[in-house]
């Protein structure tokens, strides 16, 4: 009985799939030739209408064939490369121009990531030394200062409690580390957000070859920052050297007598606060090469070796 049952519905599919190759058969018969072309191309002609759909195609058509191919697509859409002045120094003299490409120095502004890079900066310079003692840790006897009962006040323990003067700090601060973290990339991208925003203002001066200065008196320097309106009532001005402090002894002796007008650091020591807190940055022309050097790890490809277990 079982076998019975289950081959009736075989014969029901069986019957089905040979009813559809037949119709399928006929219908193969009844297929007109001339719907059918071949696929050659013999002669080329313009089409209005195809030039207008494919402007940089080649359109060849023939009786049976219309062949379209299309030409590579365009490049992106934007200024791949900016131009900066290069100056002399202290003359501020233009040179020459150069070429910077614009993912470095012609970003748009985000406010977002220049936040989380300059919170990351503060983190990482707090000490955190700040430090109390607890109860346990102040210098002194545990007898009991009073009695428990009878005196009519508040029940009290030793001399080291809180509620005393002289006592231990509850829940008072302890040695910690603030510092928080951030990737690389986000890092290294608001580093060159930051010289876009500047560059954008074109409050950004690169200079070509040192910013070094003749005297070392304070006078002459205010004279330099008077003449380009640098100084303090013009918004100030951070200078950017390649070299360290021994290098550039003029400069920094001279803007260390200067007071608010100006400040002078070497790449080591320039944060993304410090290109965004001034009025202008004035770098110098390899201090900004070792900068965009130094933060492009998102503009780059990194590959990890693994090492294969034997």
């Amino acid at each position: 009985m079982a076998a019975r049952h289950v081959s009736n519905p075989l014969r029901g599919i069986i019957s089905q799939l040979s009813r559809t190759s037949v119709a399928q058969e006929g219908l193969a018969n009844t297929r007109s030739p001339n719907l059918t072309r071949s696929i050659t191309t013999q002669s080329t002609v313009s089409s209005p209408e195809a030039t207008q759909l494919y402007p940089s195609a080649e359109i060849t058509s023939s009786p049976e064939h219309i062949n379209v191919s299309t030409n590579p697509s365009p490049a992106p859409i934007g200024p791949q490369a900016v131009t900066a002045t290069i100056f002399s120094f202290p003359a501020l003299e233009p040179l020459r121009f150069e070429y910077y490409p614009a993912n470095y120095l012609y970003l748009p502004t985000r406010r977002d990531i220049l936040h989380r890079a300059i919170v990351y900066e503060g983190d990482m310079t707090r000490l955190g030394t700040a430090s109390t003692k607890w109860r346990e840790e102040v210098h002194g006897s545990t007898r009991k200062v009073r009695p428990q009962k009878g005196s009519g006040k508040a029940r009290l323990g030793d001399k080291k409690s809180p509620m005393l003067r002289g006592g231990g700090v509850a829940f008072g601060p302890k040695p910690r580390d603030f510092s928080t973290k951030l990737p690389r990339k986000v890092y290294d991208l608001a580093w060159r957000t930051a010289l876009s925003y500047r560059y954008r203002k074109g409050e950004l001066i690169i200079v070509d070859e040192s910013l070094e200065m003749e005297d070392y008196s304070t006078g002459y320097a205010r004279e330099v920052f008077e003449a380009h309106q640098w100084g303090r009532p013009h918004g100030r001005s951070l200078l950017v050297t390649e070299g360290a402090r021994h290098e550039r002894q003029n400069l920094f002796r001279a803007l260390d007598g200067m007071g608010e007008e100006g400040r002078a650091l070497p790449w080591e020591d320039v944060d993304v606060k410090d290109l965004l807190e001034m009025g202008r940055i004035v770098v110098e022309r390899g201090a900004l090469a070792r900068i965009l050097e130094a933060h492009q790890t998102d503009l780059t490809k990194t590959k990890r070796l693994v090492n294969k277990l034997e």
